[in-house]
């Protein structure tokens, strides 16, 4: 007699883009952390946003994710304001984004074009703000995020203590 091992039903396309949410806001959250007020203005090369200016990017990013879910393909560029504020938002935005994608309205896009569009963006900002903090002065530890608990639905600012970081 052999058994079967059943697996697990993949998620639904709406269940993957909130746990890629929960991830952002982990990682994100992660780089904004305990950042000195000094950090929003930090300039590594003529050419490069500082780290406010990706921040509130980050912002409009999700705001633009969730229009985008709804239909609407405005882009708003924002300007940048004060770093905890700005954070603030940006966490604001997450969730407004999140709670869509948990809701019952349909997705007026398909959910690879929301992937690859604002979400894989954010993704890649959220990695330089971590550059950025190093470049800075400000290293956060380097983490194993395979094992950090991250779950759909917690897309704000307060986030699970890290599982396994590293120096």
């Amino acid at each position: 007699m052999t058994s079967t091992v059943q697996s697990p039903p993949e998620p639904t396309d709406r269940q993957f883009l909130r746990h890629t949410l929960a991830t952002l806001a982990y990682r994100a959250g992660k780089t904004m952390r305990d950042a000195p007020p000094e950090f929003a203005a930090f300039c590594a090369g003529p050419t490069t946003r500082t780290p406010g200016e990706i921040l509130v990017h980050l912002g409009d990013l999700m705001a633009w994710g969730h229009r985008m879910a709804r239909g609407d393909k405005t882009w708003v560029d924002s300007t940048p304001g004060e770093w905890r504020r700005d954070v603030e938002r940006f966490f604001a935005e997450v969730a407004a984004f999140d709670a869509y994608l948990a809701g019952a309205d349909p997705l007026v896009i398909p959910a690879e074009k929301l992937f690859q569009g604002p979400i894989a963006d954010a993704l890649w900002h959220a990695g330089q703000l971590a550059m950025l903090r190093r470049l800075a002065g400000h290293q956060i530890r380097g983490e194993n995020y395979a094992m950090a608990q991250i779950e759909r639905g917690r897309v704000g600012f307060d986030q699970a203590a890290p599982r396994r970081e590293f120096d």
